[in-house]
């Protein structure tokens, strides 16, 4: 099966996609630039979003939905939002459809025409602001901390599994609050979180940083994000919390009475990840034959493979051993496919990025042991069967551990220093990853140097510590170090 993925050093596109396909994670669809979720790749997804829907619920925040179509009114009320937006909006015009008369199959309805344009949600800001109207008078209403998982359009020309689809899923936080400083400091706890779960749960470290103003979200005052390196040298954006300042609240006219019974507009947070934390995961820690997982998000944490062939002394030995782990809350499964050879299930369990496989067999059985080979390793030994609930639980531990500290060193690896720009040009041409380097603060610069590189400052990292220096391109003063790279 390795044979059928293209190997990283070969094409890392075609890698990835081969991954992404060979896997069963998704396939393309019928719509252009749409995405087909399969089980595998969903179940993923599922875990994600219920590790995050406990982080958010832990901090305060609930659940709710707001509608898939935004009246087009709407996005006009916030000038910046919608001139981020409107080439990416997929637009309804009509509510009804009827038979061709002339035997065209059906056509749209020409007396069918909305009185107003509806748009198909590329993020939620305005509907959701329109509605907190209705929802906040007084500061007793404050602060409101709502969650929404979705779906969103964003009409994508060169989309990529996962990574960039015209329509993708995601949750996307708004909260409205009393204070700037209560705003500012929610939008930072809910980067902690992204970075939490990047680090402890995905194994991918991250850097945290703010976006310039050219990166920043379409009406937002700062935007905030957690930036990730991949194994070809590119960064990908993980997640993003936007302190959103009161432009939201005066283009929606959404105002608070205060304890002193005076009227003021509320502040507002927006912060959000999607199913592109999946196509992160999987350049993060995959190899050439097929994905490696992190056991907490692994679906199937350990399978158990009979060898030769399932048998009754070799199912029941599976099944304690399947009763004793998921009494410890392992996720487990039993291959009791009887069509296929050991090897081929021991390749497919390896494809699919299974952390611990355990082979029985009868030899295994006399002896009163198991085989265990980890897939990130592909290390195997020999272990005692008694007690092995014990021995797993620290082993996938210590796989999650390794996963993280490897990534953590491929990033040092990538990660360089230059003070002109000759050396930043080379270091993105040769070696890629993050280019840490001087910039002279000004949008001009940032688009000159994209130009001439096709790299972006990911961020300006939050830990940056003041260090004059020069602009690589102007050579105009500089008083911190950002951070490039070419990116997806």
């Amino acid at each position: 099966m390795a044979k059928e993925i293209t190997s990283r050093e070969q094409d890392y596109s075609q890698w990835y996609i081969d991954i992404v396909q060979k896997a069963n994670l998704a396939d393309h669809s019928a719509v252009r630039g749409c995405m087909v979720i399969k089980p595998n790749g969903y179940a993923i997804w599922e875990n994600m979003r219920d590790q995050l829907d406990r982080m958010f619920k832990d901090t305060g925040h609930v659940n709710a939905y707001f509608p898939l179509f935004i009246p087009k009114s709407f996005l006009s009320k916030e000038a910046q939002h919608v001139e981020g937006f409107a080439k990416e909006c997929a637009v309804i015009t009509h509510h009804r459809l009827m038979n061709d008369p002339n035997g065209g199959g059906v056509i749209v309805d020409p007396s069918a025409k909305l009185e107003e344009e509806l748009i198909v949600r590329p993020t939620s800001e305005t509907i959701i602001w329109d509605t907190y109207r209705t929802w906040i008078n007084s500061y007793r209403d404050l602060p409101l901390l709502i969650n929404q998982w979705a779906n969103v359009v964003r009409w994508e020309m060169r989309t990529r599994l996962f990574l960039r689809t015209a329509e993708f899923l995601w949750q996307e936080g708004h909260t409205a609050h009393a204070t700037k400083a209560e705003a500012e400091q929610e939008t930072l706890t809910i980067l902690d979180i992204y970075a939490k779960f990047a680090e402890e749960w995905m194994a991918m470290p991250v850097i945290k940083g703010i976006k310039t103003a050219n990166e920043r979200f379409a009406g937002a005052v700062e935007t905030y994000c957690i930036e990730a390196l991949m194994q070809d040298g590119k960064a990908l954006q993980a997640g993003t919390s936007h302190f959103l300042g009161q432009n939201f609240a005066k283009a929606f006219d959404v105002k608070f009475s205060n304890e002193n019974n005076e009227q003021e507009y509320v502040w507002a947070t927006s912060w959000g990840v999607s199913t592109r934390l999946v196509g992160g995961l999987i350049m993060t820690h995959s190899d050439d034959d097929g994905l490696v997982l992190p056991p907490k998000l692994a679906p199937t944490q350990v399978v158990i493979v009979p060898i030769p062939k399932p048998a009754a002394e070799i199912d029941e030995a599976a099944e304690k051993l399947m009763r004793e782990l998921k009494a410890n809350g392992i996720r487990v499964k039993y291959d009791t496919d009887m069509k296929s050879r050991p090897g081929f299930k021991f390749a497919q369990h390896e494809l699919v990025g299974v952390p611990i496989r355990l082979g029985i067999g009868s030899r295994d059985l006399a002896n009163g042991q198991v085989e265990v080979a980890r897939r990130d390793t592909k290390e195997k030994s020999n272990q005692p069967i008694d007690g092995i609930a014990n021995y797993i639980i620290r082993l996938l531990d210590e796989i999650q551990q390794n996963l993280f500290d490897r990534s953590v060193k491929f990033r040092a690896e990538h990660t360089t220093e230059v003070d002109n720009f000759d050396d930043l040009k080379s270091v993105l041409d040769s070696k890629g990853g993050f280019v840490s380097a001087h910039w002279d603060g000004t949008t001009e610069t940032e688009l000159k140097i994209k130009e001439l590189t096709k790299a972006t400052i990911r961020c300006i990292p939050l830990d940056n510590e003041s260090e004059r220096g020069a602009c690589v391109l102007t050579g105009k003063p500089s008083v911190q170090r950002v951070l490039f790279a070419r990116a997806y």
